[in-house]
This record gives structure tokens, sequence and C-alpha cells, in this order.
């Protein structure tokens, strides 16, 4: 199993990883010094970003992590041709290799505060392989652009990825990153980006999966941690928590709805 993830780095990794980059930016911006401390709590500050989420019920803005290949931290696929997929299961471009695992839906329906889908946004998709590996980044997967996708909602805001079931790794809750745009125009820069966040995968569904073959590893790491620690859903998960149906054999599907 790679150990070559969010929960490693110094200070210069950390702060953008707990705060996520924009927010970062944003914090730098403004310059105060009580600001960056009441945002590096785990409880929302009043009239912020995240206290302004709560309060309208949407998604909260996350950290993208040290993987996401948008351009903000290099490399950027965003922009590659055959990145617009369902099935992100496989490399494209010069690697075909698929990655192995526990069929896995990811299903999303996005819509506004007022309720109404956000037709057309597009979602940009990104998780590890089985054996806790980010492609492009982590050693055993540098070579591959697997487990990444771009799709464009439909009428009714939604929009759905085949994939596997992630792994488990050292500090971190099974989760799945993901970032939202107006639409798939916009889905080719990350500075476009109306929302980045995470899908946290339920506790249940976890432990049935990692009990089959090929995710051992991810047995021992989930004892280790939970949710109320994990640095990403430990200030609240309810709007993060997919609903999951299916089953190990057949395949799973992760539902969640996205309000932005």
């Amino acid at each position: 199993m790679s150990d070559d993830h969010d929960d490693f780095g110094g200070i210069s990794r950390d702060l953008p990883r707990l705060l996520g980059r924009r927010r970062m930016l944003g914090l730098l911006a403004g310059g105060a010094a009580v600001t960056l401390a009441a945002a590096c709590s785990s409880a929302p500050v009043p009239g912020s970003a995240a206290a302004g989420d709560a309060a309208s019920g949407a998604i909260p803005e996350e950290t993208g992590g040290p993987y996401p290949a948008d351009g903000s931290n290099v490399p950027d696929v965003l922009d590659d041709a055959g990145l617009v997929r369902s099935d992100i299961r496989s490399s494209f471009g010069s690697s075909t290799t698929t990655a192995a695992g526990v069929p896995l839906q990811i299903a999303l329906t996005l819509r506004d505060g007022t309720g109404a889908a956000l037709a057309g946004a597009a979602v940009y998709v990104w998780h590890c392989d089985r054996d806790a590996n980010y492609s492009l980044y982590s050693r055993a997967a540098a070579g591959e652009n697997y487990l990444r996708g771009v799709q464009a909602a439909d009428a009714a805001g939604k929009v759905s990825f085949t994939s596997i079931f992630p792994a488990c790794y050292r500090g971190r809750w099974p989760h799945v990153h993901f970032e939202i745009y107006r639409s798939l125009a916009d889905a080719t820069s990350s500075g476009n980006a109306v929302r980045t966040t995470q899908l946290a995968l339920p506790q249940e569904t976890c432990e049935a999966v990692y009990a089959t073959d090929g995710y051992a590893g991810s047995v021992r790491t989930l004892s280790q941690v939970s949710l109320t620690s994990d640095m990403v859903f430990r200030d609240g998960w309810d709007r993060q928590l997919a609903t999951m149906t299916g089953d190990v054999t057949s395949g799973l599907t992760a539902s969640l709805p996205v309000v932005v």
C-alpha cells in the first residue's frame, strides 16, 4: 500500500491541505492572523464561507489534497483529450491499464440553493485505487491517469461515474474528491471551479468491501481512523456522506445530493 498521501509533508503542504487552496489564498490576501487561526479550527467562523455553506445547506468547501492533477498542483489533465468520460476505471492515452476493485458507481445530483437542477454543470472526480495509489503521483501509478474523469450534468442535474471502490490509507477516511464547474468549457482550468469538496463513504460498506480480495491493506487503516478524527470530515459530514445501494458482488452505488 502506498504511503505518499495527504497526511505527509511539512507546513507548506499541511496548511493548503487543511484549508483548501482557494481558502488559503483568501486568508493570505486578508493578512489577518486571527482569521487564519479561526480557519484552522474545526468550527466554521461566523460569516465565513463555511458558515454560509452550513446555513444554506450547501456542500462545504474542502481541500483538493496533494493529488488533484488539475493544474493547482502539477500535473494538469483537465484539458487532456479523453478525460471527459463516464467510465474512469481505465487510463487513457499512452496507457490503457484498468484499475481493479469492487465496482462503484458515483452518482451525484447537483442543485442550487433554491433546489433548481444545475443542468450542464460539470464535475471532475478523482480518487485513489484499491492499493491507495493516486494516478500520476504515487510511484506505483505515476504512469497512469485512471480514476479521474469529467462529466456534464443532465437536465435533472445528475452526473454518474463508473469506478472502483477506493482504499483507506493512513490518516484519512475513505473518500472521493470532486470539483464542480459551471460548464464543460469551464472545466479546463482549476481556477474556474465553483466548489472543491469530498464525498465520504459509509463505514458499513467500507468494512464489507475491505473484507474482499485485494483490499487487505485497508482493513487495518480503517480501524485506525474515524469520521470524527478525519481532518476533512471531523467538523461535520452530513452533507458529504453518501447513501449506498447494491452489494460487493454485483457492484455498489454511492449517491449524494449536492447543493452548490
